[in-house]
């Protein structure tokens, strides 16, 4: 599917929901022109792809690269190379998120690994919950995220699943822990492999430019929180939701955001408004762009 029939699919309130550029500070409800302006909009923050990893799997869709010897990304190419993360232990596999528009994705996934593999969303956004998401018959998420199921996984014919806050997904000699990490979304997730030292934080720290749907309280929080467990676990760094190869998250960004959080809502530093995007203020430093609504003065 090309980049434009899909802005086009999702309609003007998904795609003000997804788009990580320069699109939030345009009001699209009523203009006609909006799939050029997001075509010819540049990315914030994307930096130029950089990619070590040896590619495993190549179609018009996604280009799946191996991370080592039982993890596997791959990149979509519809919104800033979503991504998806296979990971395999000695007796079961998971993903982590679909991607926007994958078609075969299971059977993809499947093949790499020679196992079922069980499907879970970081967080319910259609880049992450695309319409490959209907090839499994479960699906893992947040409860918390049903606030987004009705648009972002309309029709989704399969069950969901509740995730638990500290969750551990044993996948046989490798163990994945479940973090609710709300900020992005209300239900937001991350996920540690604490003996390789390593997460997969899907857009809770943004990749380099992070949406807060929810407001900076719940964001400080979640970076404090994270910030513990990284410490606790030796995490030294975490895979996110658009991996363009160089822009792996690490405790110094969730630090970072953290303390960038704090100051703008007690008001030591200032954003700049957005003119008619769905989050109001868009505050840059330390290497990250923070969308954000006016809790601060709430």
């Amino acid at each position: 599917m090309k980049r434009r029939t899909f802005i086009k699919s999702l309609g003007m309130a998904g795609v003000a929901m997804v788009m990580p550029d320069k699109m939030w500070g345009v009001a699209l409800a009523n203009n006609a022109n909006a799939v050029e302006e997001i075509e010819s909009m540049d990315v914030v923050n994307q930096p130029k792809p950089g990619y070590k990893e040896q590619e495993v799997f190549k179609n018009d869709d996604v280009v799946i690269r191996q991370i080592d010897e039982n993890t596997w990304e791959g990149n979509g190419h519809l919104m800033a190379n979503e991504t998806i993360y296979l990971i395999k232990g000695a007796t079961s596999a998971i993903l982590l998120d679909a991607g926007t528009h994958i078609p075969g994705l299971k059977k993809i996934v499947e093949d790499i690994v020679k196992m079922p593999v069980t499907l879970i969303a970081t967080h319910v956004h259609p880049d992450h919950t695309g319409d490959a998401i209907n090839d499994w018959a479960e699906i893992w998420i947040n409860a918390a995220d049903e606030v987004n199921a009705p648009m972002f996984m309309k029709g989704y014919p399969g069950k969901k699943l509740y995730l638990t806050d500290g969750q551990i997904f044993d996948l046989g000699g490798r163990q994945i822990e479940v973090i609710f990490t709300p900020g992005h979304t209300p239900g937001s997730c991350a996920f540690l492999d604490k003996d390789k030292h390593y997460g997969f934080s899907g857009d809770s720290f943004g990749s380099g430019n992070l949406l807060i749907t929810t407001n900076l309280t719940t964001q400080i929080t979640t970076c404090q929180k994270m910030s513990y467990f990284l410490d606790k676990y030796g995490i030294e760094k975490m895979y996110p939701g658009h991996y363009m190869g160089v822009n792996v998250e690490t405790p110094k960004r969730v630090s970072d955001i953290g303390e960038l959080c704090l100051q703008l809502r007690s008001g030591q530093v200032k954003g700049e408004p957005q003119q008619g995007g769905m989050l109001k203020n868009v505050y840059a430093s330390r290497g990250v762009r923070l969308n954000y609504n006016d809790e601060g003065v709430r």
